[in-house]
């Protein structure tokens, strides 16, 4: 990592938005009222990867995105989830709003869920992409944030919080907490909170 990748990932600067990125849409809420209010736009940049951090997978960041991938689906745009860390429960997915119509999981591993993360993303047809890929590194995330750039598709990608400490390409990081918080480690074009916020619930 350069010098200037740490310092670009340290909360001491911050990156300003010029030319054709800041042009890419605006930012989608997050149905978390805190949490857009913190976010530069206003919620998740479109166009874009959001990376996630945690301890472990299902520690939290369903809840986080339900309220987005609800809205998406109602709409009648199509979500796909690549390699979760389970079977989605159908039950808790029909209580956070999501259409299941418009939900598809791919149980994918290692080098095929790489691939089909980068084609949902360069395919434009999907709402959103969420991602759980402990395995990949800062150069496969910067083919992630490209293809999510191209197709114009809001992702979410799931790393272990062993990635913390790595440069990263992702606009927007957060580290999910326990008991439903979250800390903000780096957003592009603006300063991130020390602060942990909730979110237990959509607005």
């Amino acid at each position: 990592m350069s010098g200037l990748e740490s310092l670009l990932d340290s909360r001491q600067v911050w990156r300003a938005q010029t030319g054709v990125d800041s042009d890419r849409g605006e930012a989608v809420a997050s149905g978390h009222a805190e949490l857009d209010a913190l976010l530069p736009g206003g919620g998740w940049p479109s166009a874009a990867i959001s990376e996630l951090l945690s301890a472990g997978a299902g520690n939290g960041e369903l809840a986080l995105l339900w309220p987005v991938l609800s809205r998406m689906t109602r709409e009648g745009r199509p979500i796909v989830l690549v390699s979760p860390p389970g079977a989605p429960y159908p039950a808790a997915w029909r209580r956070a709003g999501v259409v299941l119509e418009q939900c598809h999981w791919l149980d994918v591993q290692g080098r095929e869920a790489l691939w089909a993360t980068e084609q949902c993303l360069r395919a434009g047809c999907c709402g959103a992409v969420v991602a759980w890929l402990p395995q990949v590194n800062n150069r496969l995330m910067r083919r992630l944030q490209v293809a999510a750039a191209s197709g114009n598709t809001l992702a979410f990608v799931h790393r272990p919080l062993a990635k913390v400490t790595e440069a990263s390409p992702a606009p927007l990081r957060l580290r999910l907490h326990r008991h439903a918080e979250l800390e903000i480690l780096k957003c592009r074009g603006g300063f991130a909170p020390s602060r942990r916020i909730a979110f237990g619930g959509g607005t």
